[in-house]
């Protein structure tokens, strides 16, 4: 059964104070109405995978979707809901999450705000219940605190995350919140510490010896075994003092 959306009230502050200057606490706002060459659409594009993804390899992106966005078929907007509604965003944050993680996660990413308390995860939970996760989706772009923040064209970004009252702003979603859920992460093996004892190591190409370099040798010497053999040590009841202590005759 279809419900409707159930009601909230707003209780982060951030997204919802007017920007004093012309941009967005100096946030890079990318905009399909103004980006035209091979390279704007690039940037934008990057820009709406880092803002939904992270971060896609290669086999995580929608190649049918960036040539219909190139070629102006499609909007920014429908851009962002093909995203969503990919196999890499379904798999990375909807099977490894809860409903109402799953709904922090997108509502962080598409509204550019944390949510409103759990009385929202609670509200956007049902609907995902109900209307399935492409219903969901759609609410949320079609929504009139999306069109009015983002429109067609603009893709979402992290909305007042900086305040002209506050010395430190808000963490970035993608460190605040990860990807994976506690479980999640603990069946990955995250968080490994091993990590940081290679990047510690790390040596830039420029910095690493080349051949020829003693400390290559030093370090060949170091994982050689080259302990000196003990002298075997017979014990005194297998020797034969008559044999081996010399007779000496006057």
């Amino acid at each position: 059964m279809t419900i409707p959306l159930l009601a909230y009230s707003p209780t982060c502050p951030n997204s919802r104070v007017d920007a004093l200057g012309a941009r967005d606490d100096e946030a890079i706002i990318y905009s399909a109405d103004d980006q035209f060459s091979p390279t704007e659409m690039d940037n934008l594009i990057n820009a709406a995978y880092r803002q939904i993804f992270f971060h896609a390899f290669r086999w995580d992106r929608e190649t049918i979707l960036e040539s219909q966005l190139r070629n102006r078929q499609i909007t920014v907007r429908d851009f962002i809901r093909g995203l969503l509604l990919s196999n890499t965003f379904m798999d990375s944050f909807y099977n490894k999450n809860s409903n109402y993680r799953f709904v922090e996660h997108c509502v962080e990413r598409v509204l550019g705000r944390r949510v409103y308390g759990e009385a929202e995860k609670i509200a956007w939970s049902a609907i995902v219940m109900t209307q399935g996760v492409k219903g969901f989706i759609d609410q949320l772009l079609d929504s009139e605190e999306y069109i009015e923040a983002f429109g067609e064209n603009i893709v979402p970004y992290q909305r007042r995350r900086i305040l002209p009252s506050r010395v430190l702003g808000e963490m970035p979603s993608n460190i605040r919140l990860p990807r994976y859920d506690s479980y999640h992460r603990t069946q990955l093996g995250f968080p490994q510490g091993i990590w940081q004892e290679t990047v510690r190591r790390f040596r830039s190409y420029e910095n690493q010896p080349k051949a020829g370099d003693p400390s290559l040798f030093r370090q060949m010497a170091s994982r050689l075994n080259l302990r000196a053999a003990s002298p075997e040590r017979p014990s005194l009841s297998q020797l034969d003092i008559e044999a081996t202590v010399p007779n000496r005759s006057r």
